[in-house]
Parts: structure tokens; C-alpha cells; sequence
């Protein structure tokens, strides 16, 4: 674990010589990797600019979205067509020839668990109940800090009434979810599969922001030195598994179009 990793932007050249003369494969995180952080979580919409770089990007080399969001609502907000989608943290997952769905069995738990947290959280103010297909995120953002225990309160009450489900966090969420051993890592290997790219000729670079995105840099870690690449967009030191790291979203888009430069040379 590093606090702050270097600016693979700033260190553009030692990061490219660090692929090794291997493919980038792409999985990218939404919001507050791509998409500025929003009161809201349909106000976190992807500059323009952003989208051209990645659009660009998938003519040269793979390219993935893993994100929290819903599968339908991450593919509206990329609005990239071609690309692979993971929603709901990897339960649902979309692309060019691809449909995999992990957990519908628990779709009914989630059911029950949603009705439950909208009675429990109806009269607390800026209280934000977002059901996805498969989780359920609680935001808190816009909830005065004397009412956050009471939301903490009322989403360990539900967790603990359904034992299918488990308990995830996040930056100014919780967040409900089937209790599998599945997550954005194991999405990304499973995608790695499923997509032909677990080969040396491959090098997976995770882009992420959040404590859900440390199970992908903990993955790609997992495959040894120089077989994956994490960098997380972050503001300040945090405790992060992985080796490389940009300031903001800006600063990721920015990263990003300097890659495509860079792929686009040959």
C-alpha cells in the first residue's frame, strides 16, 4: 500500500515504458474518475471532451466501464457505443458479444431492502434511496451531518434483516448488495476472460477513484509485477494498492488523451 502514488501523467514516459511494448486494456471508473462528483448522481455528467478521448480510444485498444451505476444509466451517461459495460460494481455486464449477469437470485432481497430503506429514510432530509438492478445506494451527501448516524442506523437495520445482502461504502454512500464473493476486481478478471486478453501481449490498466475501485487495483496486483496497472484519481494521500496516480478528472481525461496520442503513433 503507497498514500501517493506518482503522476502517471506527470511521469507520462517512465508509465509508457512501463507497458512494456504490450496493448493497454482499459476499464475505467465513471464517477469521480471521468465525471466530476455531483450532489446528484444525474448531474455527474462526462465532458465532452472526455468522451471523445475515449471514443477515440476504442479504436485503439480495448475499452471497459466498470462502475457502481446501473448498467442502463452508465451506458447513457458514457454514451460510447461499441465499448464494454460493467454495472452494479460487475453484477451486470454488457458488450459487443458479451451478456453476463452475476446474483439475479438475489434481485428479490433487493426488492424487500429498497422498500424497507424508503419507510426508513422518507423523513430524513436529502436522504437519496438509488435502486439499481442489482444494489441498492444509499447517498448521504446531501444530508445535514447531525442526521448521518440515523441514516447509518437505518441502513445496518436493513442489513441485518436481510442476510442475502451485504454492506459496502463508499464516498458519501453505503451501498447494499448480493452477499457474493464478486466485486469490480473479480469483474475485471472475469472480463480479461471472457474478452481474449489474459495474454502477455495485454497490459490491463484500472482507472478508479474510490474504495469500491481498490478491489480491481488489488486484482490487477494479484496477476504479479508488471501483468496489471492501477491508478487512482485522487486529491491527496489515502492508502491506495495502486502504483500510479492522477490529481482529478480533468487530469484522467487529460491522461487519457495523451495515451491515444501516444497509441495512435504506433
Amino acid at each position: 500500500m503507497t498514500l501517493l502514488p506518482p503522476s502517471a501523467l506527470a511521469e507520462f514516459d517512465t508509465f509508457t515504458a512501463s507497458l512494456d511494448d504490450r496493448t493497454p486494456a482499459l476499464f475505467l471508473d465513471y464517477d469521480g474518475t471521468l465525471a466530476a462528483i455531483a450532489p446528484r448522481p444525474e448531474l455527474a455528467a462526462m465532458p465532452d471532451e472526455a468522451r471523445a478521448v475515449v471514443q477515440r480510444l476504442s479504436a485503439l485498444c480495448p475499452v471497459a466501464f466498470v462502475s457502481g451505476r446501473d448498467l442502463d444509466d452508465l451506458t447513457a451517461m458514457v454514451a460510447v457505443d461499441g465499448l464494454v459495460y460493467a454495472g452494479s460494481h460487475g453484477f451486470d455486464l454488457r458488450g459487443p458479444d458479451l451478456r453476463r449477469q452475476v446474483g439475479v437470485e438475489y434481485v428479490p432481497d433487493l426488492d424487500i431492502a429498497d422498500g424497507s430503506l424508503r419507510d426508513r429514510l422518507g423523513r430524513i432530509a436529502g436522504a437519496l434511496v438509488e435502486r439499481k438492478r442489482f444494489a441498492i445506494a444509499i447517498h448521504t451527501r446531501q444530508v445535514a451531518p447531525p442526521e448521518k448516524p440515523r441514516v447509518a442506523d437505518a441502513v445496518r437495520a436493513v442489513v441485518e434483516a436481510q442476510p442475502r445482502l451485504r454492506m459496502t461504502g463508499g464516498k458519501e454512500l453505503f451501498e447494499l448488495r448480493p452477499n457474493l464473493p464478486w466485486d469490480k476486481g473479480r469483474a475485471v478478471l472475469a472480463l480479461l476472460e471472457a474478452l481474449g486478453l489474459e495474454g502477455e501481449s495485454t497490459m490491463p490498466i484500472y482507472l478508479g477513484d474510490d474504495e469500491t475501485d481498490e478491489d480491481a487495483f488489488r486484482a490487477l496486483a494479484g496477476r504479479g509485477d508488471g501483468n496489471g496497472i492501477g491508478i487512482r484519481v485522487m486529491d491527496g494521500p489515502a492508502e491506495t494498492a495502486a502504483t500510479w496516480s492522477l490529481h482529478d478528472p480533468a487530469e484522467a481525461a487529460a491522461f487519457l488523451g495523451r495515451l491515444a496520442d501516444w497509441l495512435a503513433q504506433g
